[in-house]
């Protein structure tokens, strides 16, 4: 396994600092969040900005297996839904711009809507999907769909319902265990049903169960770390573990994003070597 971070919790830092920060830490990747309200936004990424971020992953060394993409694919609107395929398409089309070695980013998504929405929804989002990894396809590109509490796909079962309907070999998953851990499931349980689909990966720290939970950072919480790396490794996981602060964390006063990034480095990369694992 490979050890990354994600810019999700970097919504304002400069790439350049960004990338700069995680290399002299020593992360391995880093995810790029490309969603409005990230610096990085999709729309702001020219061709001359791509070569440059490109260049600079080479510079520090950094892979890049992932980009954050996060969006509905479940609006009804048929004009925000439009958007909305058009914005993921495009992130495929940036994956292609941002292939390392031949390796090309993951384009992370969530499905959108409410647990309760899913004997309604499910339909509409299979097709969908489908269709997205349809267009994927041509472009050479896996799609991660990241299950989440709170939305139609909320639930390790459901989700490995959803992924043998889609019936595609371009979708996996963005497996972020911490959506489960909230929910009340063993991270043995988590890892057994969703690590034979996954193609990335996030985890965060938690307290509390949904309704009533918070996502931390790394060190702050409940999660044990080793033995969730040890799952994984003997579930045949190879991928990134790329940690990410959720919008809790960044709604505190004094959050410090480049900080985060180091607790978590020290948290996690601690983790790794109490399990034994040969990551550096």
């Amino acid at each position: 396994m490979k050890f990354g971070y994600s810019t999700w919790g970097m919504p304002n830092v400069p790439i350049d600092k960004a990338m700069r920060h995680l290399a002299e830490l020593g992360y391995q990747g880093v995810e790029i969040t490309v969603i409005p309200g990230w610096i990085t936004e999709l729309s702001t990424l020219d061709r001359a900005e791509r070569k440059r971020i490109v260049r600079m992953a080479k510079q520090y060394k950094l892979a890049i297996p992932a980009i954050a993409a996060h969006t509905s694919l479940v609006e009804t609107d048929p004009e925000k839904h439009a958007c909305n395929m058009t914005r993921l398409k495009s992130s495929i089309d940036l994956a292609v711009d941002w292939a390392l070695d031949g390796e090309l980013p993951i384009i992370d998504t969530t499905p959108g809507g409410r647990p309760e929405d899913w004997p309604a929804i499910l339909p509409m989002l299979v097709e969908r999907t489908q269709l997205l990894c349809d267009y994927a396809q041509t472009r050479g590109v896996t799609i991660g769909m990241e299950p989440h509490v709170g939305s139609v796909l909320n639930t390790p079962e459901r989700t490995v319902e959803f992924l043998k309907m889609v019936n595609r070999s371009n979708l996996g998953l963005n497996f972020d265990i911490s959506h489960f851990n909230v929910m009340g499931y063993s991270i043995e349980d988590s890892v057994a049903l969703m690590a034979p689909y996954s193609v990335h990966t996030h985890i965060k720290d938690e307290s509390g169960v949904y309704p009533n939970h918070q996502f931390l950072i790394p060190g702050e919480g409940v999660f044990d770390y080793v033995k969730y790396l040890k799952e994984m490794q003997k579930a045949g996981y190879t991928g990134f573990i790329s940690p990410e602060i959720s919008i809790m964390v960044q709604r505190r006063a004094n959050y410090d994003p480049l900080a985060a990034a180091t607790q978590t480095y020290n948290v996690v990369a601690k983790a790794f070597d109490d399990a034994g694992l040969d990551w550096h």
